[in-house]
């Protein structure tokens, strides 16, 4: 009997172990994790981010999106890079919208260059966001590394995981907290919206026939709505961009959070920060702190883009270094 219970003692702490150590290499990422493997690779990424951003500044919010869409669905794994119909890259949110793959096959392909088969997709991709941040004025952070990229990209997961500027900001708070991110993440990550631009399509819905006593929102500022209409007409494609930060269109700032306070938030889900009911409830006060502290804003995004970065990465021994990161090896 006692060798039965010594016995079942071993297994079930052989088991723990196990169960640690499996959690532990998932989890395990480093900010050195390339000093002696590949040391020069955030000068290599910085360089052609900057190259990048010198053709097209906008290419900075391209860049910042594609590590969040890339996060959101299965982990920071690279899975959003993927080629083929069944891929992220075809899923609603990001069909004829996430951009900037051209620039990360010039990454990858300097990095092949510094130090072959050794940096990752993914990895790339969150050097790359934190750097694209940095050179439109925003804050730095260090960024954790030792990712490895996926080998399935998950079409699926894209649809039903990722935020959606019409969703309301309870569907928001969710599907942050199912990747364990709280209401700070939401408000400072959707600060990352003081640089780029959007789609007609994507906040058309506050322009024409809002409601039966209003055409427009009447959270959006009557000026700007009299502008946007004539910039996306309702026989438009919708493919027509408009600046997401109309104050500094380029310039990484906390502009966008005053920009809600002035009903200038262009995505119903930015103006909903402020504005809506859910709003009112539990992002306000962060909104109204971000617009008076821009320091406090930088930091809470440096912190929440760290917390992003570590979502589900994949590390050790699962998944593979990609070649090329648009197929698996």
């Amino acid at each position: 009997m006692e060798s039965r219970r010594f016995s079942s003692s071993l297994s079930l702490l052989a088991a723990l172990t196990v169960l640690r150590l499996c959690m532990g290499v998932r989890s395990h990422l480093s900010t050195n994790f390339y000093a002696e493997s590949c040391p020069n690779v955030f000068k290599v990424v910085r360089g052609e981010v900057a190259d990048a951003l010198k053709k097209e500044a906008r290419m900075a919010a391209s860049l910042l999106r594609l590590h969040f869409h890339d996060c959101f669905v299965n982990g920071c794994d690279g899975s959003v890079l993927l080629d083929g119909s069944d891929g992220e890259k075809f899923a609603f949110p990001n069909r004829n919208s996430v951009r900037g793959f051209d620039v990360v096959d010039s990454i990858k392909t300097a990095v092949e260059n510094e130090c072959s088969e050794t940096v990752s997709c993914a990895d790339i991709l969150a050097i790359a966001a934190r750097d694209a941040v940095v050179l439109s004025g925003g804050p730095s952070w260090k960024v954790p590394l030792g990712r490895r990229d996926g080998l399935v990209a998950n079409q699926t997961g894209a649809n039903t995981n990722l935020p959606a500027p019409f969703h309301s900001i309870n569907t928001i708070k969710n599907k942050f907290a199912a990747v364990g991110l709280d209401i700070t993440d939401v408000v400072a990550l959707s600060g990352g919206h003081t640089i780029g631009r959007a789609r007609c399509l994507a906040f058309r819905s506050r322009l024409l026939s809002f409601s039966p006593t209003s055409s427009a929102d009447p959270s959006l500022d009557s000026t700007m709505a009299s502008e946007l209409q004539s910039l996306c007409p309702q026989d438009d494609d919708g493919s027509t961009a408009a600046a997401l930060d109309r104050s500094s269109v380029n310039a990484f700032d906390n502009h966008y959070f005053s920009n809600l306070l002035n009903q200038r938030g262009l995505l119903p889900s930015d103006q909903g920060l402020f504005s809506s009911d859910e709003g009112v409830a539990t992002t306000k006060d962060l909104v109204e702190a971000y617009s008076k502290d821009a320091g406090l804003f930088f930091k809470d995004f440096a912190n929440s883009m760290i917390k992003m970065g570590n979502i589900s990465p994949l590390t050790g021994s699962v998944g593979e270094i990609r070649k090329n990161c648009r197929v698996v090896n």
